[in-house]
């Protein structure tokens, strides 16, 4: 099932520049996907941050998915 990312995140213009946020907190998406790819587990992130849910990181991988869905496909050995 879908996750509805819309009611957890949010972009306000005068929190973190208008980054993505999880709503509610100045916790921005970007961070969130950093410490998953760094080690962090869910579990460890809920412990931390007791102000996220299961819910609100299943949004965070809602949103970055939904877009990167219509982005252009590039050649990632030319990334680093």
């Amino acid at each position: 099932m879908k996750e509805n990312w819309q009611a957890y995140i949010v972009s306000d213009p005068e929190i973190l520049g208008g980054k993505p946020i999880i709503k509610g907190t100045r916790l921005a998406v970007d961070f969130i996907l950093e410490l998953l790819a760094s080690g962090w587990t869910i579990e460890e992130l809920l412990n931390n941050y007791p102000q996220l849910s299961q819910e609100a990181i299943k949004a965070v991988f809602a949103f970055a998915a939904e877009c990167l869905k219509d982005e252009q496909i590039f050649d990632l050995k030319d990334v680093a």
